[in-house]
């Protein structure tokens, strides 16, 4: 077991520079003491790989990260044979059998571990993070039911690969499409959404500790009323630091008109977005 309580994962989390919520702390223990795959699903920008990532930091484990897009197949997300090495072995063995050349060319000298292999395969603590699980097809979803259902992976021509230490696994999603049923059924869920103010403040007080505190709190207050707007994409958490850290090397002291007009750029990548939100910030009320 990773973590000894509710409170060690928040305590051990907000060492390694992640503030949690009761209810991010106790799904992280659980799934952890129970041995689940974790499930958190939320909005682009609110820290789900990040949970990953602090996981890792917090109890000294390997981070292994299998990324997910449209099209990823079983080759990239499990093992492939190095298909160029072997066929060096092969041509360098021309006057050898095929049986006698098959029994080298299929052994662990020829084979590429990809995310999911590698982690079930690590004897040390590990975090296996399969981000973005809802880019993947369908198919790749029955793939993870089987690797996450025992933890081992049957590799045909060596056999059954089953982990000696179990890793913690946790899944993120940006809910462009429904995950399947049986692969929720699997995990423990948590939902994480942008956080309030007060622990936003916190967030940016624990990251940049130079920055003033009534300037965090204007800065803070500012980032929620841009979320409030109707934009492509939401200032992350990530950018509400960027942002912060901005200030810091302007050396603002203070938010007004011209400073963040100046310096949006920071939070909002889209020139519609800026457009929006030069147009409907009110900038005097949400600093009152």
């Amino acid at each position: 077991m990773l973590f000894s309580s509710v409170d060690d994962v928040a305590a051990r989390l907000a060492d390694a520079g992640y503030l949690t919520s009761t209810a991010i702390a106790t799904t992280v223990f659980l799934a952890d003491r129970l041995g689940k795959p974790l499930l958190v699903e939320g909005p682009a920008g609110v820290g789900k790989t990040e949970l990953a990532r602090a996981v890792a930091r917090a109890t000294d484990s390997q981070l292994v990260r299998l990324q997910c897009y449209e099209g990823i197949d079983e080759a990239r997300a499990l093992y492939e044979w190095n298909h160029a090495k072997q066929l060096l072995r092969i041509t360098a063995g021309r006057d050898e059998g095929w049986e006698e050349a098959r029994a080298d060319i299929f052994t662990e000298e020829f084979l590429l571990p990809r995310p999911l292999l590698s982690a079930i395969r690590s004897p040390d603590p590990t975090v296996l993070l399969i981000d973005e699980t809802d880019k993947a097809d369908v198919e790749v979803e029955g793939l993870l039911l089987e690797v996450l259902g025992d933890f081992q992976v049957t590799v045909p021509e060596l056999g059954t690969i089953t982990a000696t230490r179990k890793p913690f696994v946790l899944l993120t999603s940006n809910a462009t499409r429904e995950l399947s049923e049986a692969l929720k059924r699997r995990c423990l869920f948590l939902h994480l959404d942008f956080p309030d103010a007060q622990r936003e403040l916190d967030i940016v007080r624990l990251q940049v500790p130079e920055v003033d505190d009534a300037l965090a709190l204007s800065l803070v207050r500012v980032v929620g009323a841009l979320r409030a707007l109707e934009l492509r994409k939401s200032p992350s958490i990530a950018e509400t630091i960027d942002w912060a850290r901005t200030l810091l090397a302007l050396g603002a002291d203070h938010l007004d008109s011209d400073i963040v007009n100046t310096t949006l750029g920071v939070v909002l990548k889209y020139e519609a977005d800026k457009r929006r939100a030069t147009a409907e910030l009110k900038l005097d009320e949400v600093l009152g």
